[in-house]
């Protein structure tokens, strides 16, 4: 008699592993951007409450005792993943569900061998149903992460946790960033002047001293500016950084402080790469934006859209592109 002892162990893994995914596919469905990703999670969700029920089958056809508690087991496993993940950014817990589905599709590869090995079809088969499932559902979370790496998330949005945990890094940094380039610049100003005066003598020591400290005052008035308005919210104090730097002649200070700006979705119809977009139509929209090759330009149109309009037609045919570029990023064919 065949011995199934492996085949079990590896069917009750899959079944615990499948709920989890079941129930992350469901908790995805309310991060979802657009209606078409919405279904399309509700479906995945849909699929994997179908392959645990053909594994859970299976465990019985092969004697294994009928399972309560490992499907529970997973259950939990997913929601109490969905609760730690939001203290962490998105592509975090992306990365975490994309391990998952590579967990799923080794498992349902040796299970497949292991079934072949003790002449078993119909696990055989089960198993190349798993094998495929779960390959399509690794290309599209690459695809998706890298969406993300990209400009996105475009298929799904973080929650509000996530922005937080995934900006707050970046935000802390911006005001250190912004400060330590504006010192550096300073400090440069400031030996140069110091060269100068050494050959000019006493009299030129004390115009070193005015630039000197012209520029630590003009470094320590952007570094309070950005502190001071980090306080009052991070668009604002974006905004006010940017005017200041533009006051004070800093162009490349300025531009650096409106691309992080533009990065969060703060942008004006002037600054969107299609001109007229205000006035197009989701028809003209899609036409347009399939001529955009750079993937920061495509996800500030859908950042846009979704401050100001809100075209739900609209964001699907940009994010259509996107998707496109994320796929052409990482090999996948289309």
């Amino acid at each position: 008699m065949t011995d199934t002892t492996a085949l079990l162990v590896q069917l009750r893994a899959l079944l615990a592993l499948t709920q989890t995914e079941e129930q992350i596919a469901r908790i995805r469905v309310g991060q979802a951007r657009t209606a078409a990703v919405r279904r399309e999670l509700e479906q995945n969700a849909q699929h994997a409450a179908e392959r645990s029920t053909a594994i859970a089958d299976q465990l019985r056809e092969l004697g294994g005792v009928a399972d309560v508690v490992t499907p529970a087991l997973g259950r939990l496993g997913a929601l109490v993943k969905g609760a730690l993940e939001q203290a962490e950014p998105i592509d975090e817990a992306l990365l975490q569900d994309l391990q998952l589905e590579h967990q799923l599709l080794d498992r349902a590869t040796y299970l497949k061998v292991l079934a072949d090995t003790a002449g078993k079809p119909e696990v055989k088969a089960l198993a190349e149903r798993l094998v495929t499932a779960h390959s399509a559902t690794v290309e599209w979370l690459t695809v998706v992460l890298a969406e993300q790496a990209l400009g996105g998330p475009a298929a799904l949005v973080a929650t509000p946790l996530q922005r937080v945990a995934g900006g707050a890094t970046k935000l802390a940094n911006l005001p250190v960033r912004f400060a330590a380039d504006t010192v550096n610049r300073a400090v440069g100003t400031a030996q140069h002047a110091v060269g100068t005066a050494q050959h000019a003598g006493e009299q030129a020591g004390g115009t070193v001293n005015g630039v000197v400290g012209g520029a630590v005052h003009k470094a320590g008035a952007f570094t309070g500016a950005v502190r001071e308005t980090l306080a009052v919210g991070r668009l604002a104090s974006l905004r006010r950084a940017e005017r200041i730097a533009e006051r004070e002649g800093d162009t490349a200070a300025a531009e650096a402080v409106a691309a992080t700006r533009r990065e969060l979705g703060d942008l004006t119809a002037d600054e969107l790469p299609i001109t007229g977009y205000d006035s197009m139509s989701t028809a003209q929209i899609a036409g347009a934006v399939k001529e955009l090759d750079d993937p920061q330009q495509v996800n500030a149109i859908i950042r846009y859209e979704e401050a100001h309009k809100a075209r739900s037609s609209v964001v699907s045919v940009v994010q259509t592109r996107l998707a496109a570029l994320a796929k052409e990023a990482v090999g996948v064919p289309e």
